[in-house]
């Protein structure tokens, strides 16, 4: 409707507006607010990538453009090593700040590559509005209940539950329209193909694995090591610098072996970067992680390109937007139920092993007020 290039220039200038606008956010409500626009216009940046891999690459350099596609999944990993020393050194607004060179250099590489095509705003009246609403309310609402739900005792709560209603009608009646529309927001059926099918619930799953280990670490480092913002970064840059390395090197693996086999490689050595992590103790730390976090990162690396080359061979043209917003939307929701699993699985056993160390504590216990006066003092 507004063009390629249109929509993608106006999207990253508006991003780099609201990250400069966060940094002089007043109070709490400014800071939502601008960041909601902020995500706004940067949530479109993702899929439009992928969409322009599919789009304007020859198949021969497609596996090139998804290598460099993959280093979004990267940025979880170096964002939080960047951000604590922005803020440890700087100062918290740094971190909006630090957007505007990249992004200048993006909008530069926009203008110059993108060819001028004309707007086609008469597409407005055959939008897909009723789909449109329906996804934007179903999606936001179940958003809000895995965000909210832990720390609202899940359906214990009549503001989750309420949610959750409408999350379950809005999503039903969004894929029956979807499936009946003529000319639909999204093409659901690209779902039943196999490779595109199996490869969203793959990336979904990678999703609650990838969010859910950036989420946990941090509260480990945090709560039992006394890190600052700054030493946590460090940690996490091991999970983000050995794949700055190998995944210009995937598009080549992808010549000589089989993408399934690298997929399943990748994802076998994430888990077994997490297994490395079972026998944690409060002495584990920078040292001990290293490993662990080295194996996440080429594991990472190895399944991510292969997965998106897999999940999108023999998508169209005409249904390269579709299969880009559900492959990365799947991720981005993947990413929501690992953390919303972890932060409820945490809190049940922190409440589960507090009960058990109440029980053995009695005042008549001589061990017990000593604790007690020297606490006390």
């Amino acid at each position: 409707m507004f063009s390629v290039r249109t929509y993608l220039l106006t999207n990253v200038i508006l991003f780099l507006v609201f990250s400069v606008a966060c940094a002089y956010a007043a109070d709490l409500q400014q800071m939502i607010v601008l960041r909601a626009i902020q995500g706004f216009s940067g949530g479109v940046l993702i899929p439009m990538a992928f969409t322009i891999i599919i789009i304007l690459l020859p198949k021969e350099k497609q596996p090139v453009g998804l290598a460099l596609f993959a280093l979004s999944a990267f940025a979880p990993a170096i964002g939080p090593t960047i951000g604590g020393y922005l803020t440890e050194n700087w100062g918290w607004q740094y971190i909006f700040y630090v957007n505007l060179v990249p992004g200048a250099i993006m909008v530069a590489m926009l203008w110059i590559s993108l060819h001028r095509s004309p707007m086609n705003l008469g597409l407005l009246a055959k939008g897909d509005w009723p789909g449109i609403v329906t996804m934007a309310v179903g999606l936001a609402a179940l958003q809000t209940v895995l965000e909210e739900g832990n720390k609202d005792d899940w359906f214990g709560s009549p503001f989750i539950v309420r949610l959750s209603v409408i999350a379950v009608v809005s999503l039903s009646l969004f894929f029956v329209i979807e499936l009946r529309a003529a000319s639909p927001l999204l093409n659901l059926r690209l779902l039943v193909r196999r490779n595109f099918g199996f490869g969203t619930v793959a990336n979904f799953l990678m999703g609650i694995a990838l969010y859910g280990s950036v989420f946990i670490l941090p509260i480990y480092l945090t709560r039992i090591q006394g890190y600052n913002s700054e030493q946590i970064g460090l940690v996490l840059a091991w999970t983000g610098i050995p794949q700055l390395v190998l995944i210009p090197l995937v598009p080549r693996l992808m010549k000589r072996f089989d993408a399934r086999l690298l997929i399943v490689v990748g994802f076998a050595l994430f888990a077994a970067s997490n297994f490395m992590n079972i026998y944690m103790t409060v002495n584990y730390a920078s040292d001990q992680l290293m490993w662990p976090n080295i194996v996440r990162a080429i594991g990472q690396a190895l399944a991510f390109t292969p997965l998106t080359a897999v999940a999108t061979a023999g998508i169209e043209g005409e249904n390269a937007g579709s299969a880009s917003a559900l492959f990365n939307m799947m991720r981005n929701l993947g990413g929501a139920v690992g953390i919303a699993m972890l932060q409820t699985f945490q809190q049940k056993r922190e409440q589960y092993h507090s009960n058990i160390l109440t029980d053995s504590v009695s005042l008549f216990d001589e061990v017990v007020r000593k604790r007690i006066a020297d606490l006390t003092n």
